[in-house]
């Protein structure tokens, strides 16, 4: 098997990104942005551009529109250095969009699903797992012919060899269903933030709800935001407060620490260190608008990690 090497079956769109607004939008109402990008979307593909950049080769399985935003997707993370040959193209279907528009506290975003919900366990040959080290799923809710079928592709990754990290994000419906317990008791790394912790636990204390998700899932992890994370590994459990850096947009962040995590773990790192490496990835990824221009290599990550060590030292 190829150490490291990572497997990522996700959603892929663009993302349109209104920044530096002074406060959130409310109908009715103009106001402005101090930037505009366009860039690539989805937190499966910022996911596979974060652990492509930290050194793992990447395979990505998606399905796009055989449109020019489809195009652009493919383009990006050929860039990033991705192995495509696994996103599907369609003229039947349009690529996704997602709208984000980002204050430096928080951001909203609107999704068009497009060919993103219609990716069926049909177009996913299983043996394209074979030779990987990982795999990584998220967006649960985004890929609606997908969602039954989500612990039947963990199971044959795990007999494979594989481990599993698993992201389900925030829920458009607010529904939470009851299915979604079987793919979290299927993976083997989960990684949920605060308010999503709290809506599947009905916890609002955060280490209550990290013990009541541990206690059915190896390894569990709370994203924060700027105040760090939280995880829970066995009987071991971990706080790392975040990096305080000027951030730019947060789009992705989650995503970036994702990879930064996943990247420790399959170094054998302690999860401390685990931790920290997510922390750094996700403080990196906000000093760029989109969710991968700041993303690091590894040089880059060490060379944060030295400056903040350096830092509180002083």
């Amino acid at each position: 098997m190829a150490s490291g090497k990572v497997v990522v079956i996700g959603e892929l769109n663009v993302d349109l990104i209104a920044s530096g607004l002074a406060n959130p939008p409310t109908l009715g109402h103009e106001i402005l942005a101090a930037d505009f990008q366009i860039t690539l979307g989805s937190a499966s593909a910022i996911f596979a551009c974060g652990m492509s950049g930290l050194g793992h080769p990447v395979t990505f399985i998606s399905q796009i529109g055989d449109d020019e935003f489809g195009e652009f997707c493919l383009r990006m993370l050929r860039r990033a250095g991705l192995q495509t040959d696994r996103v599907i193209k369609t003229s039947q279907l349009k690529t996704g969009v997602t709208l984000s528009l980002s204050t430096r506290r928080d951001r909203a975003l609107v999704t068009y699903l497009g060919a993103i919900a219609e990716l069926e366990r049909e177009q996913i040959p299983l043996e394209v797992l074979d030779g990987h080290s990982h795999l990584h799923m998220t967006s649960y809710f985004l890929q609606q012919k997908l969602q039954p079928f989500f612990p039947q592709l963990f199971a044959e990754a795990r007999q494979r060899g594989l481990t599993i990290s698993f992201d389900p994000n925030a829920d458009p419906a607010l529904g939470w269903k009851e299915e979604i317990r079987a793919v979290i008791a299927s993976t083997d790394i989960l990684f949920v933030n605060e308010s999503e912790a709290q809506q599947l636990t009905k916890r609002t204390d955060v280490n209550e709800a990290l013990r009541a998700l541990g206690a059915d899932v190896p390894c569990v992890v709370i994203k924060l935001g700027a105040k760090g994370a939280a995880a829970i590994r066995g009987d071991e459990v971990e706080f790392v407060p975040g990096f305080q850096v000027d951030v730019v947009d947060t789009t992705g962040a989650g995503d970036s620490f994702a990879a930064g995590f996943v990247h420790g773990f399959l170094e054998r790192r302690t999860l401390r260190e685990c931790l920290e490496l997510g922390n750094a990835c996700g403080a990196l990824s906000t000093l760029q608008a989109g969710g991968t221009a700041g993303q690091p290599d590894g040089a880059q990550l060490n060379q944060f990690l030295d400056a903040m060590k350096q830092r509180a030292t002083q």
